[in-house]
């Protein structure tokens, strides 16, 4: 933990220039906070400074039911979001499983268990409204735009989606909603191994079934979770699926899933269509990390994910699960797999350095493993404090040098969150 030398809590979006404005002049870092819940160390203020805590900033703006789009202050969190949407036949898919604040999901380029359908941060943040670095304000697709596409000059939206802190202060977010649907169904399905349940994924795919959600869980994680959620599943690597659609078309796309788990030596599949039943199910993988934990009391924990090709995940997650045996790491393994990206909640003594220098060992091949594999070193957390050298090999010099002439050109002094990214 590297806490900061003062906190502040904006009101307002002009609060926060003149606080920028302030330390701008006298050279002092800055660290935007949203709710904290961030897994690669982006909001550690390594350089001391200023934290910004947004969380009072927290109104919901312009909701529009034709246009599909609502604004945000930094200060919302999803579920915030989805209550006040309550009733109006819209939500906010986008779910990394945490109650974060949006704009600190844009931040981070948040990801999740509906990506797989709905997407990630990126294509559902339609502006935002930044403060940069000296207290200037920049609407990156126009004041009051919210266009579904454009083609007007550069893309300065994406540029500040997943930019961690490191540009500028988040202030407002324009972010497109979508229809609820119909009806839903979701069902688990275990498989005799990894690489059946991971291959099946990539079949239901190619198929073209149109599932909302499909996440996977090794043995370990599910014999974890069964015992922490008290939910009768068998310790086996396990899928859990979820479909959208009508009443009628879910029979058909039920029916297909079935098919192509059978084929892979799955389960029989029960499926859950009552709300309660469902939201169960769903407690269940959203509590994996203090599952994974109550696997050895007293240990910590540290969660680690990278995302490769689908062609490539049945490999890359059998070679991830030797290296862990091998290893002799407590690492349950957890995946948003229709994605290709998924997660290693690792479980460690803090106090054993051995144990400790293992981990270190461990993430840094995983990291290496999914960029040999064509993938990415993170799918969805970031890079933050501990990915740094990985993203440099992700993006080679060239790459990383133009990064580091962007954040040059929008902060030549190093004050946003410093330490950070690049």
């Amino acid at each position: 933990c590297a806490p900061p030398d003062a906190v502040v809590w904006p009101q307002t979006v002009k609060q926060v220039q003149e606080l920028a404005a302030l330390c701008h002049h006298y050279r002092v870092p800055m660290v935007p906070f949203g709710t904290g819940t961030g897994l690669e160390g982006g909001v550690n203020a390594v350089q001391g400074g200023v934290c910004f805590n947004l969380s009072h900033m927290d109104a919901i703006t312009e909701l529009s039911l034709e246009d599909f789009s609502v604004m945000v202050e930094p200060g919302v969190t999803r579920k915030a979001l989805n209550n006040h949407l309550r009733g109006t036949g819209l939500w906010f898919p986008v779910d990394p499983g945490a109650d974060a604040s949006l704009c600190g999901m844009a931040a981070t380029g948040a990801s999740g268990t509906n990506a797989v359908r709905y997407g990630t941060m990126r294509p559902n943040v339609l502006n935002l409204r930044v403060v940069l670095p000296d207290g200037r304000l920049l609407h990156t697709a126009g004041p009051g735009r919210q266009a579904r596409k454009r083609a007007a000059g550069y893309d300065l939206t994406s540029l500040f989606v997943g930019s961690e802190g490191t540009l500028g202060f988040l202030t407002q977010a324009t972010l497109r909603l979508h229809p609820l649907p119909e009806a839903v169904a979701v069902t688990t399905a275990a498989f005799p191994s990894v690489r059946a349940a991971v291959a099946c994924t990539v079949q239901v795919l190619q198929a073209a079934v149109p599932v909302a959600r499909i996440e996977f869980l090794d043995e370990v994680m599910v014999d974890a979770c069964s015992r922490f959620s008290k939910v009768e599943l068998r310790a086996a690597a396990t899928l859990l699926l979820e479909l959208h659609g009508s009443r009628r078309g879910l029979l058909e796309q039920q029916q297909q899933a079935e098919e192509i788990v059978q084929l892979n030596g799955g389960s029989s599949l029960a499926w859950a269509m009552e709300l309660e039943e469902r939201e169960r199910l769903w407690a269940m993988r959203h509590n994996a990390w203090y599952a994974a934990l109550a696997l050895r009391p007293g240990c910590q924990g540290y969660s680690t994910d990278v995302c490769v090709p689908i062609s490539r995940l049945p490999d890359v997650v059998v070679e991830t699960k030797q290296d862990l045996q091998d290893s002799g790491i407590t690492g349950p393994m957890v995946g948003h797999v229709g994605d290709g990206n998924f997660h290693c909640i690792i479980v460690f003594n803090t106090q054993d350095q051995a144990e400790a220098q293992r981990v270190h060992a461990f993430t840094e091949r995983l990291g290496r493993r999914a960029l040999a594999a064509g993938g990415t070193c993170t799918g969805e957390h970031g890079v933050g404090l501990g990915k740094r050298a990985l993203l440099q090999e992700e993006l080679g010099q060239q790459g990383l040098d133009t990064l580091r002439s962007i954040k040059t050109a929008l902060d030549p002094h190093n004050l946003m969150n410093p330490g950070k990214v690049v």
